[in-house]
């Protein structure tokens, strides 16, 4: 799958404004299915215990004042007119701000980076050398190993609360939405055996529909969500004028210091579920991605803002005229909806609840992939379920596990308040990390003043700080779940990363050197047999380990070496023509090169076809650019000349690599210059480089083509490394617990390289080696 030109191109970024409003049209039902369902639970999670609904109708107006402030604070001016400006090259979330935190104070965690990574066109270091206090923050990050681990811990923090909101939202969506069933059944008792059965067959089939992929039933989103919006905006409307049209009077702050004063300890706990009015917002920034920055602002202060206001006034309205609470229930959202319209509107939440739930899913798996590119979760099964849209993956083990997490927190919980408590928590802990970067972000990225990043934090981190505070009190109530959850991945991802970081120290430090290369002659002591030895190493420079206990153990070799690295960067996608780097590793005569190709955290990768081809077209761009005099990039840590070298498909003026039938004609526009290998086993295949017609190419650099061509004909091995990771003897016990039991467990439970996993096993070896980190 090739969806390199689709994200090239990246028809999102134009300026016309019929793309901008029809982005803004899709945006409402990926975006926002999550935050417009919000209706559905926050009154019935804040009446839940804490407070009384008296007839005074002081606690509702006061809620419904909370409500309207922090929709408007947190959503509208954070998120819509602050946070959406702080995106990495049009990418949103957590990770786009510690990925752009690391370019421009050099504190990325990944070990393997180059100086020729910050070439590249989204890198963007402005590199500017004034000094003022934003650049002695950067020094003092970039000097401290403990500051930039803490960095890192934050921002996992922020990404474990995101899949913990991958739980507990599709829970707390789809239960709230069935819990209108609660009206037309009389008896609790039946009540409670007919909502989490309805509820869990729900998300059993929410899931199990992943793997197809939203891209099918992708444009019905939109509508679902518009349609909900329209339902809970009219129906405001009429409870607003049918009940209580002075409501507006509530939307004053003077009423929640009112609530504060009369309901004290009770109301500020209450604000976890006030808290959950805002439910959603982060994916604001997180699908930054998919659309743009105006079509979001659009959507939201145009048709999403509006409704959720109008939505919250009218279920106040309706309160505010009906105090008899029999039951908690009554206070929810389908008591307020006229009995006549009932059924459809809970026909419609469903529907909304499950394109929220699909959101908040499909979100997590792409921060998973973002975490895994970044060496910072076990490698996983990534499927690219859509051929025009790159956002949208689907994870297998990552689906099941929220599918089996969502089911027990539904039949464990059965009721909208502790799985509230619990939501909320995850919700407003990545809100502070958002925050918390975002400071360092407006110093260090934008070089504003350290004051206005402290007005910033100040500000609405007081606002955040109130709402956690609040809702950390209902450890006991729910909210133990998602610190849980968190602290479970967030050792996962600790493990994963220190154990990653070891073993790439390990190949550094016992790399082979150069001069035993050289030692061993042109023909590396040994025979040189047909056929192309692709050797899979962590290493950007020097000549791994695996190699030299290969070569020490069996004495044959083939003709053609390539160390290849596929590595990540600390950016959202690298441009096709900026792919590899390309270089030899020793004399020319060894035929031994080096290619790293690079990917950015947001990239699909291609399948194993379309990579062999560009590799090799990469390799043979090399030999023929070096008798252009082409300016070469040298590697920061060893003596070789790395090339930058793009796809095939977008170096079109380079060498391409074409196999068809002896008999089909040649492609328009091809070079007349041809290095060609015909099979005798096969003579109707025929396999062959075109090169471009000028400047031509020499005796010996034709010679090279041609034995590069022989060798990939003859066949291709893999060899990779299969390590054993090990403390050192005298190592603390911490790190023998960490090493031999977490990460060897996860390293031994987790995904091989993404391209050695389609290689038949036929043409793969595996190195065999203990590492003692």
């Amino acid at each position: 799958m090739d969806l390199e030109g689709v994200i090239s191109n990246n028809p999102i970024k134009r300026d016309s404004w019929k793309t901008v409003l029809t982005l803004a049209y899709q945006s409402l039902g990926v975006v926002y299915g999550d935050l417009s369902t919000s209706p559905l639970y926050v009154y019935k999670s804040t009446f839940a215990e804490d407070i009384r609904h008296s007839e005074t109708n002081e606690e509702i107006y006061g809620v419904l004042s909370f409500v309207f402030w922090t929709l408007t604070l947190v959503p509208l001016v954070k998120y819509v007119f602050i946070v959406l400006r702080a995106d990495d090259n049009g990418e949103g979330g957590t990770f786009a701000l510690y990925s752009l935190l690391c370019r421009h104070a050099r504190v990325n965690s990944l070990p393997n980076c180059q100086l020729a990574d910050e070439e590249l066109f989204e890198y963007k270091n402005d590199g500017s050398g004034k000094r003022d206090i934003g650049s002695s923050l950067k020094s003092t990050l970039e000097k401290h190993r403990v500051l930039q681990r803490l960095l890192l811990v934050l921002a996992l923090i922020g990404t474990c609360m995101v899949i913990g909101d991958g739980v507990l939202t599709p829970a707390l969506s789809v239960f709230s939405a069935v819990s209108g069933l609660e009206l037309s059944i009389d008896a609790s008792e039946q009540r409670r055996y007919v909502e989490v059965p309805v509820a869990c067959a729900i998300l059993v089939f929410l899931f199990a529909l992943q793997h197809y992929g939203t891209h099918r039933v992708g444009f019905l989103f939109a509508p679902v969500v518009i349609t909900w919006l329209f339902c809970i905006s009219a129906i405001g409307v009429y409870n607003i004028f049918h009940w209580n049209p002075h409501v507006y009077q509530a939307l004053s702050p003077y009423y929640m210091y009112k609530f504060l004063k009369k309901t004290q300890r009770g109301g500020w706990m209450s604000l976890g579920g006030i808290l959950l009015c805002i439910t959603g917002s982060e994916a604001m920034f997180a699908d930054l991605g998919h659309f743009s920055q105006l079509s979001i602002q659009i959507a939201f202060t145009l048709v999403v803002y509006p409704s959720l206001i109008l939505a919250y006034m009218g279920q106040a309205a309706y309160l505010s005229q009906h105090h008899v609470m029999d039951s908690h229930y009554h206070i929810g959202f389908y008591v307020s909806v006229p009995e006549k319209i009932r059924w459809p509107v809970l026909v419609i939440a469903i529907l909304a609840a499950v394109v929220g739930s699909q959101a908040i899913i499909t979100g997590t798996f792409s921060i998973i992939k973002q975490c895994s590119a970044l060496g910072c979760f076990p490698r996983v099964k990534i499927v690219h379920t859509s051929s025009k849209i790159h956002g949208q993956i689907y994870i297998p083990e990552i689906n099941w596990t929220l599918m089996l997490l969502c089911l027990a927190v539904t039949v464990g919980f059965r009721d909208t308040k502790r799985m509230g408590n619990a939501s909320g928590l995850a919700v407003i802990t990545v809100m502070l990390v958002t925050t918390c970067l975002m400071s360092l972000v407006m110093v260090l990225c934008w070089h504003k003043s350290v004051l206005l990043a402290l007005c910033f934090i100040f500000f609405f981190g007081s606002i955040e700080a109130l709402y956690f505070s609040a809702s950390l009190i209902k450890f006991l109530e729910g909210a133990w779940v998602p610190i849980a959850l968190s602290f479970i991945f967030m050792i996962i991802m600790y493990v994963w990363h220190y154990g990653t970081l070891k073993k790439y120290e390990f190949d550094v430090q016992n790399k082979v050197s150069m001069h035993w290369l050289l030692s061993l002659g042109p023909n590396l002591g040994i025979v040189r047999v047909r056929g192309i030895g692709l050797i899979h190493t962590e290493l950007v420079s020097g000549i791994p380990a695996i190699f030299s206990h290969f070569v020490t153990n069996l004495p044959a070799f083939h003709q053609v070496l390539v160390f290849l690295c596929i590595k990540s960067v600390p950016v959202p996608h690298v441009r096709p023509k900026e792919r590899f780097l390309v270089g030899r590793v020793g004399p020319k005569e060894y035929r031994v090169y080096r290619c790293i190709a690079r990917y950015g955290y947001r990239d699909i990768h291609k399948d194993d076809l379309e990579f062999e081809k560009d590799l090799f077209c990469s390799i043979a761009e090399l030999v023929r650019s070096e008798k252009l005099e082409c300016t070469p990039r040298m590697d920061d840590s060893e003596d070789e000349k790395m090339t930058v070298v793009g796809t095939s498909s977008s170096n079109l003026d380079g060498v391409r690599l074409c196999e068809d039938n002896a008999g089909s004609s040649q492609k328009e526009g091809a070079s007349s210059e041809v290095v060609e290998v015909i099979t005798p086993q096969k003579p109707r295949k025929r396999v062959r480089f075109l090169v471009p017609e000028s400047p031509r190419m020499d005796r010996e650099a034709r010679e090279e083509l041609k034995e590069l061509m022989e060798a990939r004909e003859a066949g291709m091995a893999v060899i990779m490394g299969h390590s054993h990771v090990r403390a050192k003897r005298g190592s603390s016990f911490m790190k023998k617990l960490v090493i031999n039991l977490g990460y060897d467990f996860l390293r031994r439970n987790s995904r091989g390289p993404t391209y050695a996993l389609s290689i038949p096993h036929a043409s793969t070896l595996e190195v065999g080696m203990v590492y003692e980190v």
